[in-house]
């Protein structure tokens, strides 16, 4: 179980890549900004407002600043290892083969719970914008959203537009179809407009009242152990609105002077992504309100549960903050900008497919690689002799994407990843900190600054907000772990490649077809 993969062989199989140095801190930090903004601020500014209140500004600050020491920890061991596998293969050259699965298991769900609930945001834009908007489509009640979304009493029964577009991504991946790096700058470009134009419209609006940010804090700073309310409550939740900045770690062998440049564009990039994050929050509290619809004992009703969809059923509260789908749309509709609110769902539309593509790829690049270490049955990581993609595997995660999107709110399925996520970056931070000990004069092209006090601020900052998400959202990590743990003990510890002897690198990946964004 405590098996470790040799660093060196994985070192020496990475450094024939020999990639040129080209990126500076400029296209770092661009790089960054297009693969954080475009899940969470469109999916999750209507439930964090509902557990926070104006205290989602806050919110956005407490996470932003997590991430920020958690990707300084990701520099450096990314930089380190530059290899497939993200966290589990840091993990299996430090801590073990066990404690490596229980980071890969963590892994599939962050990626394939986050897939689905940018499926569930994307429902939300298409059956707001493009069908009723545009074609003047009303989708039935029991096609639009899944039981636990929308409620028995509302008529949920399967979210079906959430459910075609993960397939016809899933689709898109067993195919080899990959996103240029063209059409990935005009989503970010689409991106970072929409979001400047809400901003501006937001608040230089007439209807925008300083008075709508009292009380700024109506369920405090801390809403309770278990009950994920609160600006601590809602920052992990909309934590999830940051996943993707490690990517720009992962860019630390192809930037010029890394040890300068990598911190500059994380911390950069992570800096405008949460300045973007609390003004957007500002404009749609300032423009229209954003206070929570409290339950009759003076708390909020959680989000996304059954109790607030009854409440939102209401004329009274229908053209809240807190009970749209298409949150930022919604806004500038309610502020005589209709077109433009449009023009912005449209351009959410567009954008989110593209993360749904990225987040399903890396939860089946995870799975690959297990399968390659002899962890998970190796029918997963075969590849298609035509299309050259692992293809049952990406089948796989599809459906099981999928069925999560058909059946759970968007809120509820963000909380679950932040678990995984929250998880694997806490585990990155402690495996920092034993290289530093284990292997004090290993190369670093970059180096975490002052990271005795950064990587424990990670696991402490990583551990804080876990326990701050809801109690169901928390205990299904260690139900999904336990899973995994009992697959691991009947089939991963005795077909374990390390067990046998055979050794695999995984860095050509040459039996995988390109990442998305790649040409």
């Amino acid at each position: 179980m405590w098996r470790v993969k040799s660093l060196d062989a994985i070192l020496a199989t990475a450094e024939k890549k020999s990639l040129h140095r080209s990126l500076g801190w400029f296209q770092l930090t661009l790089f960054g900004i297009g693969c954080v903004i475009g899940t969470g601020i469109f999916v999750l500014t209507a439930a964090g407002a509902q557990k926070a209140g104006p205290g989602l500004m806050l919110a956005f600050a407490i996470a932003g600043l997590i991430c920020i020491v958690a990707a300084l920890c990701y520099a450096e061991i990314a930089a380190m290892i530059p290899v497939a596998g993200s966290a589990y293969t840091y993990s299996y050259a430090v801590m073990g083969e066990l404690l490596a699965w229980t980071v890969g298991w963590a892994l599939v769900l962050e990626y394939a719970v986050a897939a689905s609930a940018v499926s569930v945001g994307w429902s939300g834009y298409f059956t707001g914008t493009i069908l009723n908007e545009f074609l003047g489509i009303q989708l039935p009640a029991y096609l639009a959203a899944g039981p636990l979304a929308l409620g028995g009493a509302e008529g949920g029964l399967i979210n079906l537009p959430a459910v075609v577009i993960a397939l016809l991504i899933t689709g898109l991946l067993v195919l080899g179809t990959s996103e240029s790096a063209k059409v990935n700058a005009v989503l970010v470009a689409i991106k970072i407009t929409a979001l400047s134009a809400f901003i501006w419209l937001t608040l230089t609006s007439p209807q925008f009242d300083a008075a709508r940010f009292n009380p700024f804090l109506p369920a405090g700073v801390f809403g309770g152990f278990g009950t994920g309310l609160g600006a601590v409550g809602a920052a992990a939740t909309i934590f999830f609105a940051y996943v993707g900045f490690d990517a720009v770690s992962t860019a630390a062998e192809e930037t010029k002077n890394p040890q300068r440049n990598v911190p500059i564009g994380l911390i950069a990039s992570l800096l405008i992504c949460t300045v973007f994050y609390i003004l957007v929050a500002a404009g749609a509290i300032g423009a229209i309100g954003g206070q929570p619809i409290m339950g009759p004992n003076g708390v909020p009703f959680p989000a996304g549960s059954e109790e607030l969809a009854r409440q939102c059923a209401l004329p009274a509260y229908a053209d809240q903050l807190v009970c749209s789908n298409e949150a930022l749309a919604h806004v500038l509709r309610e502020i005589g900008f209709g077109p433009i609110g449009n023009a912005l769902g449209v351009a959410a539309f567009l954008a989110l497919p593209s993360v749904i593509l990225v987040l399903i790829f890396g939860q089946t690049r995870i799975f690959f690689v297990m399968s390659r270490d002899g962890l998970l049955p190796s029918f997963l990581s075969k590849v298609h002799p035509k299309w050259k993609t692992p293809h049952i595997v990406t089948m796989v995660t599809g459906v099981a994407v999928a069925f999560a999107a058909a059946f759970l709110p968007v809120g509820q399925l963000a909380d679950i990843a932040n678990a995984g996520t929250l998880y694997a970056f806490m585990m990155v931070a402690i495996a920092v900190l034993l290289l530093r000990r284990k292997e004090p004069t290993r190369h670093r092209p970059f180096k975490t600054p002052l990271v005795w006090l950064v990587a424990p601020a990670t696991i402490i900052g990583c551990v804080f907000l876990f326990f701050n998400l809801p109690a169901d959202a928390m205990m299904v990590l260690p139900i999904w772990g336990g899973i995994g743990l009992v697959i691991y003990l009947l089939y991963g510890v005795h077909k374990s490649h390390m067990r046998k002897g055979a050794v695999e690198v995984h860095e050509s990946d040459a039996d995988l077809p390109p990442p998305p964004g790649t040409t």
